[in-house]
């Protein structure tokens, strides 16, 4: 039996089998956390005996990362913008055609779109699993009040389109998905799979050093806070990211150390040998680098936020992400405090343990499922 015909079936939780996808399609971009994402889980599903064939939208891919996704799977890439750096809906016409022609010509049985939008008006009967990594509409809800402005109001629209065409609809955070359904109202089949990160088998000797990594030219990161913060900081805060957005965005870092836009080896290099690792992000469905770093046991300092309440209470250290002088006072305290870093660096370490790809799988798996069910009922009821 070959692996592909392994995947066709499993044992559900009720003792009775559930057909499985062998091939899937999944849509990645090259430019945020989804491409980290994606490529892990990938991986994860051949385990299984699942195939992945990427389809990519938005900026073209490096091409070390070209080369990551042909050792998981096949990549794709079509001639359309991501939702959110589209000037308006119109340039997101060709995304469905698009979707649909490359599921026939891989015979894919499931389609697993990381864009919401990206389902708005797919017509194939291939079940379909979205996941809401973020949206414009709930960014501006934790960044804006809520503000969203009249000429992206599409975009509400076509997620909303997209949840509904969906047969499951994941969130990453189950404080993700109440944003969700407080800014689109309820969503059927809606459901919390967790992110995670590979395993850290071993720690290494931290320095004296803080560090922090993302897009910063994106508000929700909250790059300009922790950047003023980094003046009454004892330590050195090194900070890994891109501060020139694709639409023109721009921070500005002048106190911190800004390390550019790093590999995601490079970057983990130097977050292994932290002892204090800050996200100071007032927006974060999940927040992938906080997990990073607990697996490789740093103390971390964390925006008090919803999302960081869920995942990391009682295993960080958290300030009120609007002020400065609370921001350093948190990562102060830590400085000065090497039994509280190193205390807070074993409760994180320990609860990144429950983030593994395997238990991701797992319940991706069950998505999956579920997903495939639905259709096929649906189908059978029309």
């Amino acid at each position: 039996m070959t692996a592909r015909a392994m995947s066709a079936a499993r044992p559900s939780a009720h003792g009775g089998p559930v057909r499985l996808p062998r091939r899937i399609l999944m849509s990645v971009d090259a430019v945020g956390g989804v491409w980290r994402y994606a490529m892990d889980l990938a991986e994860a599903l051949c385990e299984p005996g699942i195939e992945t064939v990427f389809v990519g939208f938005g900026p073209a891919p490096s091409e070390a990362q070209r080369r990551e996704a042909s050792h998981v799977g096949l990549l794709e890439w079509l001639a359309a913008p991501l939702d959110w750096m589209a000037d308006d809906e119109s340039a997101l016409e060709a995304v469905s055609a698009g979707l649909g022609e490359l599921s026939l010509r891989h015979s894919v049985d499931l389609v697993h779109l990381n864009m919401p939008s990206q389902a708005a008006g797919f017509a194939s009967q291939v079940p379909v699993v979205t996941v809401s990594h973020s949206c414009v509409v709930t960014w501006f809800g934790a960044v804006r009040d809520g503000r969203l402005p009249e000429m992206w109001l599409w975009q509400k629209r076509r997620n909303r389109l997209g949840f509904d065409r969906a047969d499951v609809v994941l969130a990453p955070s189950r404080s993700h998905a109440a944003a969700l359904e407080r800014c689109y109202g309820p969503i059927d089949n809606l459901a919390v799979v967790y992110n995670a990160s590979r395993n850290h088998a071993l720690t290494i000797p931290k320095a004296n050093f803080v560090f922090a990594a993302g897009r910063w030219w994106d508000e929700g990161k909250n790059g300009a806070v922790l950047d003023r913060a980094a003046a009454e900081i004892r330590w050195p805060v090194l900070m890994a990211g891109a501060c020139d957005g694709p639409n023109g965005q721009h921070l500005a870092i002048e106190q911190a150390d800004h390390r550019g836009e790093l590999s995601h080896e490079r970057a983990m290099a130097l977050m292994s040998r932290a002892a204090i690792v800050v996200s100071p992000s007032i927006y974060e469905p999940f927040g992938l680098a906080p997990l990073e770093a607990a697996g490789a046991g740093a103390a971390l300092a964390l925006a008090d936020i919803d999302t960081y309440r869920e995942l990391w209470d009682g295993a960080a250290q958290f300030f009120d992400p609007g002020d400065a002088k609370a921001l350093a006072s948190a990562v102060n305290d830590l400085a000065q405090d090497a039994r509280l870093r190193a205390e807070l660096g074993r409760e994180a370490r320990s609860r990144a343990r429950s983030f593994t790809l395997e238990a991701q799988r797992e319940r991706m798996l069950e998505a999956y499922g579920q997903a495939m069910l639905r259709s096929i009922r649906l189908t059978a009821a029309e």
